[in-house]
């Protein structure tokens, strides 16, 4: 394993900023799934895509199987067109699950047929001036919401007459403010910070020139916040998944702000004890700043992965995220301490040789090895 482990923290941080300002609301990733097949081209990094348009690139190892893979997602939350009221203002439902509260105030472009279009979401009741204290007792509800265009439209007719079509894709402005202190300051930080991440550690693998054991996949998807993930973009061979996405800050949680966070389950159940406790073990060993967590209302790309039927491991490691899905914050030294980590992960050994068949006989598995003294874990 090299020692020469350098994150470029210029290049994370502007790979991060150009990915906040491609619009990537789940089903509509074409343009941002065309920046990050450049930057692969760039890193001389070899990349398929799905017919979909997920994304998986190839770190070549000494050995080609059993291998492992890194999955972060490029699609974001976002809204679309669901009608239009009798003053021209439209209808919105949301594309992912988040809350209308964060929606209310949002700069947004919708996205019609020929044209595109700039706006702003409200509350149905938006003005103090009209409805007094009626602003403040009405509910919080995607069905309270209109979409006011800045456009000269009185009645639903006018904004049809515009190109305007139930459907059209709503993408949020971003409104991304990197502060002196190092705070990341966005919308979308979920999980195009990760995506930035993964990025920054493949560009110090391939610099170094470090050798890894055996092969290692890096997997972008396409539509995990709606549910998708990483069903579609696996392959048999992959014996290990870990999963990259945001680690929540709230009271009772226990995400590291300015560390890395591994997740040790969500709601979709216990992660890979023994996966997880080999990404502690590297934190450990190369003093990287992290803690565990468990998280309630929470799922990832490994879940779909499990659900499509995979028999593979599966982990998830977390960036430090503050009101997540919402106006979000992270750190530089949050993301730094996953990249670290990421490095350290596609240079360490698979966990067990009995990973290389998907059937067999117990091997080395820890059921015969209760020390767990082997692979690391």
């Amino acid at each position: 394993m090299t020692d020469k482990l350098k994150i470029d923290h210029a290049f994370l941080m502007t790979t991060l900023k150009e990915l906040l300002h491609i619009p990537s609301p789940s089903g509509m990733t074409d343009e941002i799934v065309g920046y990050l097949c450049q930057h692969l081209a760039d890193l001389d990094i070899p990349f398929e895509l799905t017919r979909r348009g997920a994304v998986r690139a190839d770190l070549k190892g000494a050995k080609s199987s059993p291998d492992r893979a890194i999955v972060s997602h490029l699609d974001t939350l976002g809204a679309m067109v669901k009608g239009f009221y009798d003053n021209g203002r439209l209808q919105l439902v949301p594309i992912g699950t988040w809350s209308a509260r964060f929606a209310e105030g949002a700069r947004v472009t919708v996205y019609a047929d020929e044209r595109r279009f700039r706006g702003t979401i409200l509350p149905l009741k938006a003005s103090g001036h009209t409805y007094n204290e009626e602003v403040d007792t009405q509910p919080i509800a995607w069905t309270n919401l209109e979409l006011r265009l800045d456009e000269k439209v009185s009645s639903a007719a006018d904004s049809v007459a515009l190109g305007i079509n139930v459907g059209d894709t709503i993408s949020i402005d971003p409104m991304p403010e990197l502060t002196d202190t190092g705070f990341i300051c966005s919308r979308h930080l979920d999980d195009k910070a990760g995506v930035a991440a993964v990025l920054a550690a493949a560009k110090s693998i391939v610099e170094t020139g470090a050798v890894l054991p055996i092969d290692c996949h890096l997997l972008f998807t396409i539509s995990e916040e709606v549910g998708v993930g990483a069903s579609h973009v696996l392959h048999g061979d992959v014996a290990e998944l870990v999963s990259i996405d945001n680690g929540t800050i709230a009271p009772q949680q226990y995400t590291s702000e300015y560390g890395v966070t591994i997740s040790m389950q969500d709601s979709s159940g216990p992660f890979d004890r023994q996966l997880t406790r080999s990404l502690i073990n590297l934190c450990k060993t190369h003093n990287i700043t992290h803690s565990r967590d468990v998280f309630r209302y929470y799922r990832s790309d490994a879940a779909a992965a499990v659900e499509a039927g995979n028999d593979i491991r599966t982990a998830l490691v977390c960036f430090a995220l503050d009101s997540s899905h919402g106006y979000e914050r992270t750190h530089i030294d949050s993301l730094t301490s996953l990249a670290h980590l990421l490095v350290r992960y596609m240079q360490s050994g698979h966990l067990f040789h009995r990973d290389e068949e998907t059937l067999g006989e117990v091997g080395d598995l820890p059921i015969a090895n209760p020390d767990m003294s082997h692979g690391g874990v």
